[in-house]
């Protein structure tokens, strides 16, 4: 299948230290319709990845192609209309919760489509929201809910997911997390999520990507990752991630 997103030996050098790597290098693609979990220990620089892959943040080295085109023959406002990302804090803008579901039409001029909005809310379990409730009053799983609204609205072709459920209770996830699936699957989107919640990697993703140690360790269907993985690492990993209960299994 065509990629629609492809990266090409990314490397980010550490934050406070200019000389060491937070990650290198990381060559991969995404195609429509895939769903990869981005796993791994705190501090690999999942987060710092998928804010490159949206053009949130630049790399030190190596390049995106997006449709066959580099990223610097992109405007990033045309790229992030296509690679959205949604934030695990997520800011809501001032106003209401309509200005704020409005507000990828505003920036992109795009067609307010209140319906599909509406929809997604009534998944999500905010279906009885008021829309004219103030942004900033909201509880922090409702900005969530309502940060994964706005990205949905946009339609992009890739959506990058960064602990998307991380403040919401088991009914709201569940209904999130069905809700971007068929989301997906409607329109052959590709998704990649990070989440400390492997159970969750494994329901909503076909492929995980492992990083650990500064690189992209393995890249492998899911199926195959949490039943036998091919590094130590992965499986130290999935041990303390996955408990006692299931840690003889891996």
């Amino acid at each position: 299948m065509t990629p629609v997103l492809e990266l090409h030996q990314l490397a980010k050098l550490q934050f406070d230290e200019k000389e060491e790597y937070l990650f290198r290098p990381i060559t991969s693609k995404v195609a429509k319709g895939d769903r990869i979990a981005v796993v791994g220990a705190s501090g690999q620089g999942k987060s710092t990845l998928l804010r490159i892959l949206a053009r949130l943040e630049r790399q030190d080295e190596g390049y995106m192609s997006l449709g066959g085109v580099r990223d610097t023959d992109w405007k990033p406002a045309e790229w992030r209309k296509k690679v959205c990302y949604t934030a695990q804090h997520p800011v809501m803008l001032p106003g209401t919760v309509e200005d704020n579901l409005r507000t990828v039409s505003r920036l992109h001029s795009l067609p307010f489509d209140e319906s599909a909005a509406k929809e997604y809310m009534s998944q999500i379990g905010l279906g009885d929201m008021d829309w004219r409730k103030e942004a900033s009053s909201l509880s922090g799983g409702e900005k969530q809910r309502v940060a994964l609204v706005r990205s949905l609205l946009l339609e992009p072709e890739v959506l990058l997911l960064d602990e998307f459920t991380a403040s919401l209770d088991p009914g709201s996830r569940e209904g999130a997390e069905m809700c971007v699936r068929q989301w997906a699957d409607t329109r052959n989107s590709a998704v990649l999520l990070i989440s400390h919640d492997m159970e969750q990697a494994e329901r909503m993703c076909r492929t995980v990507w492992f990083m650990s140690g500064g690189e992209l360790l393995e890249a492998a269907d899911a199926g195959r990752f949490f039943a036998a993985p091919e590094t130590e690492s992965a499986k130290q990993f999935l041990q303390r991630s996955l408990g006692e209960g299931r840690a003889g299994n891996v």
